[in-house]
């Protein structure tokens, strides 16, 4: 990181009123390398000489004291002492170097496009680079202040760059960098950090010097001139106003300048009142904050504030007091996000990946108020700040939800004493309100203190009796609090570096799950009958421990894992007889792996794995109630994913089988407190994904256990129709109250997955088990209420059955049939988009199933199909040619399996003749009788459930068929249903009209006339009227009767019925369309008029007096209309 400001002046002034100038004469002005007093130098130097008293104690005093306070302390320090304090004075390590110059310490770096980047572009492997390759010279240390020149070399694209970088430090810590290169950004820039690490690894390289203010003291008057004048000669164009300015000052006996003692100095160190803290650019890290929370997720930039949030853990870790402070500066960003405000007042929630932003943030303010060394004021320091955050209106909610404020009986039972008067209110609870309330926690416990200090720590005294005994039976300690606020001090514990004391006080808080769980299970089997009997639960914790949060048990197996992976790695670098450690950064450190005798409160044969594996167990298998929002409810789902994910990591062996089979059993019989026990409240947080994996593990191992385990979590009461009976008497007695709290199950689509999934893997596994298929089918159809998860695992079961390589388990094709008739009799009065995909599958499965199966779905077709499915879907597939060369069926299967599908098809017709009696005549050709029978049906309900549009579709069917009489006697039929308008001239029933008419016509005159009276009264169209009496004039009737009727060979006169009624029909409605469409006739439209008025003077003139009745009309239209001048002008025109 660079600074873009001149290093700020001296902390604090400096004089030697008790030195005078005598004893300054005879002590060496020069200067000498770091490492000249021939010590060991800590651990940069090979030789394996005791280090001297005074290094040891000037290393003690660089670390702790301010200089001034030194120079206060003692009124003459020799030369040689302040030499080695000012020596001891840099940072020996080069872990914190790489903490502040890096996202991730040693650690693989992560792009803003989420993939790992190249190790070497990092700034702290860049300044390694310079360093080995000799790119650092010019190194100096003046007292507190080191300074020196970096070369980067030129590259194809960028010349060669040379930066002069100055370092201030103190008390080990690094407090203020400057570097001419002028990058921007929150951490260390490569130039500082190679010019640290030359200072780290070759001290004895690097001149030191006093601080300026020793050497000046040692000057006379000449020498001071001359100092002075040379610097000003040297630098003239920049200090000589600066040097004049403080001329003129000085030699003004009252300016500001005379009034103060001493002068200030820049290498002199730190004042007793400076804070002792790395350097962090608190400008550049709102900037970036900003700058990320602008992009509002894209670019990486929530990953970029994750890396943020890592960052301060890692800072809490190394105990660096810039920790707290760099969250605060984070957490004002936050704060001041727009779009908080706008969000809330549009009603929206906000991202998903920026609510987790917020949830860490709460969680990290958690860990910094539970720090166990902190101070009392900084600790009240907190509390304001925290305080003064979640007043503000737009600070997010823990649940996510800002209009959610009704109240809800379920999340608002008393979590204290029972009768608490504001039990009904729920509570405004933000990201910081745990923070808040954690603020009254405190660590002096002498229970709790002796549980985090102490390896040895057993008390054999104990009472059985007391829920809240202090030790277990074993005499190991227990510790009893909320069991997230105890997981929160694991937490805060392992984040401020005490990874002994975090472990220690998990392992005692899992014991205590461990008893608690014991103890639960021991009451319920006492009050089995009694509970039963009431059917009701009793849920102990309303706060679900698995998506808490807090995340206690993600915490707890963190802290397990960690200990036993460093443990492991301790060991191994043990057995590589090294007493140092090369972590990653490749320097060398003593070990700080933690190495606890946990052994003594394990049980024989256990392990920090075993005891996560089982924490997770317990965690994951508790009773507890679905939360309210859907942030909420997705977190659970969340975590318990995340949980899953981590015990998948870990390769079972015969113990964690064990502890898988204990935590099984215990699951199965711990009634009420366990969501896989026998009772279950119908709000509980379902058990399916949990019970898949556990399935999944212990199937090759206790195959009636995991069936046990898998069928019971099944259950999903919340969608039954029945609740438990209320009970609220006792305050932790909990029962649904609240009907309509189903919509609020926002999650419920992703939970019915989980439950088919967890469905379909019992049924893939009991493949070929008639008993547990039958067991698992019984489960499906009680407990899954949705028609697409049981279509779904119809179809998987069917896959399975049917494999390729494989006879077909017919059992399992039965139960795959049975499901799929389930879904029929579910969505038969239901809408559904897969409806008819639906239907066709249970009909391939049935054919799969073999005839019986098929004629069993045909005799009950009514409670499983639509007439309509069961006529075009059902009987068709059956009687096609497919299905009798699949079924392999002899004629007599044939003949017995197609009158099925007539006869279904017939009372198909009967049911529904409007929709399916075309089919019903189609399946029913080859069989006379069954023909016959669907024929009176069509005539049956032609007169009362049948329109023109089905009636003339049959007519034309019976025309194809070659029964033309029955096709004629539909054509009539539909024609008294018909009614065209005189302006529908593009009906889509008017090519029925015409086929009805040529029908009739080719039939004979009888015919024809018979149907011209329908014709006349149904149609109003000119237009259509015309054409059909065109088409009757053109040929003699009968001349294409398919039954070769004579015919009199003569065409029909128009002057005779029926075609003069005909005639007069048509030309009435040409007179009456005329007028209606004078009406409202605009001018674009006169030519189209014109030339409507051209085809009515050729029917007119059909007429033996049609040219006296068409000059009759037009004059009538002249006189009429005589206002449309125009219009009339071309009727004249046309027609005279």
């Amino acid at each position: 990181m660079a600074e873009r400001v001149q290093q700020p002046p001296a902390k604090r002034l400096c004089c030697r009123p008790g030195y005078s100038a005598t004893c300054r004469q005879g002590q060496r002005a020069a200067g000498a390398p770091c490492g000249g007093s021939g010590a060991s130098q800590g651990g940069s130097g090979k030789t394996q000489n005791p280090e001297t008293l005074l290094d040891i104690a000037a290393r003690k005093v660089a670390e702790k004291w301010p200089f001034q306070r030194v120079e206060e302390r003692f009124e003459r320090i020799p030369e040689p002492v302040q030499r080695r304090i000012v020596y001891w004075s840099f940072p020996r390590s080069e872990r914190e170097i790489c903490m502040y110059s890096s996202f991730n310490t040693g650690g693989e770096e992560t792009g803003s496009n989420g993939e790992s980047i190249d190790e070497t572009r990092l700034p702290f492997r860049r300044g390694i680079a310079l360093l080995e390759s000799g790119c650092v010279d010019n190194v100096l240390q003046v007292g507190f202040h080191l300074s020196g020149t970096v070369r980067e070399p030129a590259t194809a694209s960028e010349p060669e760059l040379v930066c002069n970088v100055s370092v201030s430090f103190d008390r080990c810590k690094i407090t203020a960098v400057t570097c001419s290169c002028g990058n921007k950004d929150i951490f260390y820039c490569t130039h500082v950090v190679a010019l640290a690490l030359y200072r780290v690894r070759k001290p004895e390289q690097v001149k030191l010097r006093l601080p300026i203010s020793e050497t000046l003291f040692q000057m006379n008057r000449d020498q001071l001139q001359k100092f002075v004048q040379y610097l000003i000669t040297v630098h003239h164009t920049e200090v000589l106003p600066t040097a004049q300015k403080l001329a003129d000052e000085i030699l003004s006996q009252n300016s500001e300048i005379n009034q103060v003692h001493g002068a200030p100095d820049p290498t002199a160190g730190a004042s007793v009142d400076d804070e002792n803290c790395w350097h962090l650019d608190e400008e550049q890290v709102q900037e970036q904050v900003k700058l990320f929370l602008s992009q509002g997720g894209y670019h990486g930039s929530g990953k970029q504030l994750n890396l943020l949030f890592s960052k301060v853990r890692e800072m809490l870790k190394m105990r660096d007091s810039n920790g707290a402070r760099m969250l605060t500066l984070i957490t004002e960003q936050f704060m001041g996000d727009p779009r908080l405000a706008l969000w809330r007042q549009q009603g929206t929630t906000m991202t998903d990946k920026y609510r987790q932003l917020w949830d860490e943030l709460g969680a990290l303010w958690m860990c910094i108020v539970l720090n166990p060394h902190y101070k009392p004021e900084q600790k009240g320091f907190w509390l304001r700040q925290l305080r003064r955050w979640n007043s503000v209106d737009v600070c997010p909610l823990e649940d996510g939800n800002h209009g959610s404020e009704l109240t809800n009986l379920t999340n608002a039972l008393p979590q204290g004493p029972p009768g608490n008067p504001d039990s009904l209110t729920r509570p405004h609870r933000t990201v910081f309100t745990r923070a808040i309330e954690a603020c009254d926690l405190h660590w002096q416990d002498p229970h709790l203190q002796h549980i985090i200090t102490e390896d040895h720590y057993i008390h054999y005294c104990y009472h059985d009796n007391l829920d809240s005994s202090l030790f277990d039976p074993r005499g190991w300690p227990l510790w009893h609090e909320h069991v997230p606020t105890a997981c929160a001090r694991v937490d805060a514990l392992r984040s401020h570096g005490f990874p002994k004391e975090a472990l220690r006080l998990a392992i005692a808080i899992v014991n205590t799950l461990r008893r608690q769980q014991q103890k639960q299970m021991d009451f319920f089997r006492t009050h089995k009958k009694e509970l039963l009997h009431k059917g009701t639960t009793s849920v102990t914790n309303l706060e679900g421990w698995v998506g808490h949060p807090l995340d206690p048990i993600g915490t707890l197996i963190s802290t397990l894992m960690e200990s036993w992976r460093n443990s492991e790695e301790g060991a191994a670098a043990l057995r590589d007889f090294s007493g140092t450690f090369r972590g990653p950064l490749g320097a060398g450190r003593r070990m700080e792996r933690p190495v606890l005798q946990t052994q003594r409160f394990l049980e024989e044969g256990e392990s920090l794995v075993s005891l996560a594996v089982e924490t997770a167990l317990i965690g994951l298998g508790q009773q507890r109630v679905m939360p309210d929002g859907l942030y909420a409810q997705e977190k659970v789902c969340r975590n318990e994913e995340q949980l899953l994910a981590k015990l998948q990591e870990i390769d079972l062996d015969d113990t964690l089988v064990k502890i898988f089979r204990k935590q099984a059993a215990f699951l199965l019989e711990a009634g009420p407190y366990s969501g896989l026990g026998e009772i279950l409240y119908r709000e509980s947080v379902p058990m399916h994904t949990f019970a898949k994996y556990l399935f999944t593990c212990l199937l090759p191992h206790d195959v009636e256990l995991t069936y046990n385990i898998a069928l019971r979590a099944m259950r999903l009461p919340v969608l039954e129709s029945t609740a438990p009976s209320a009970d609220l008497s006792r305050p932790h007695h909990i029962v649904s109250v609240m009907p309509n709290r189903l919509p609020r199950w926002f999650t419920l689509s992703h939970i019915e997955t989980q439950q088919c999934e967890l469905a379909s893997t019992m049924l893939t596994a009991a493949k070929g088990d008639a008993r547990k298929l039958e067991t698992v089918l019984e489960s499906i159809q009680k407990n899954i209420h949705s028609s697409s998860h049981i279509f779904k695992l119809a179809q998987d079961a069917f896959k399975i059955a049917t494999l390729m390589d494989s006879l077909p388990d017919i059992t399992l094709l039965k139960v795959s049939l049975e499901l799929g008739l389930q879904v029929m009799r579910m969505t038969l009065s239901t809408l559904n988009w897969r409806r008819r995909e639906m239907v066709r599958w249970l009909v391939t499965c049935a054919t799969e199933a073999g005839v019986f199966a098929l004629d069993s779905i045909m005799q009950s077709w009514f409670t499983l199909f639509t007439p309509t499915e069961a006529t075009s879907v059902v009987a068709s597939t059956v009687m096609s040619n497919s299905t009798i060369v699949r079924l392999h069926l002899d004629s007599h299967q044939q003949e017995n399996l197609a009158n099925s599908a007539r006869t279904l098809a017939l009372q198909c017709a009967m049911k529904d003749p409007q929709n399916c009696a075309l089919s019903a005549l189609t399946l029913c050709e080859k069989d006379h009788i069954a023909f016959e029978t669907a024929y009176q049906i069509v005539l049956d309900a032609a007169t009362t459930g049948m329109n023109y549009t089905q009636l003339f579709t049959i007519a034309r069917y019976m025309e194809h068929r070659g029964y033309p009489m029955r096709a004629y006697k539909l054509a009539t039929l539909a024609m008294t249903h018909l009614n065209l308008s005189y302006n529908q001239d593009t009906h889509p029933a008017i090519n029925d009209v015409l086929w009805a008419c040529a029908l009739s016509h080719s039939l004979g005159k009888n015919e024809l006339a018979s149907v011209i009276p329908l014709v006349v009264k149904s149609v109003k169209c000119a237009t259509v009227l015309s054409d059909i009496l065109r088409r009757c004039t053109l040929t003699t009737p009968g001349i294409v009767s398919l039954h070769s009727r004579r015919n009199s060979g003569k065409l029909m006169p128009l002057d005779k019925a029926p075609l003069r009624q005909l005639l007069d029909a048509t030309i009435g409605a040409y007179i009456n369309t005329t007028h209606s469409r004078l009406t409202h006739i605009s001018p674009r439209h006169y030519s189209e008029f014109i030339e409507f008025l051209s085809k009515a003077r050729e029917t007119f003139l059909m007429a033996h007096d049609g040219h006296i009745q068409f000059t009759q009309f037009i004059d009538n239209l002249k006189q009429i209309y005589k206002g449309k001048k125009k219009l009339m002008m071309l009727v004249r025109e046309r027609f005279g």
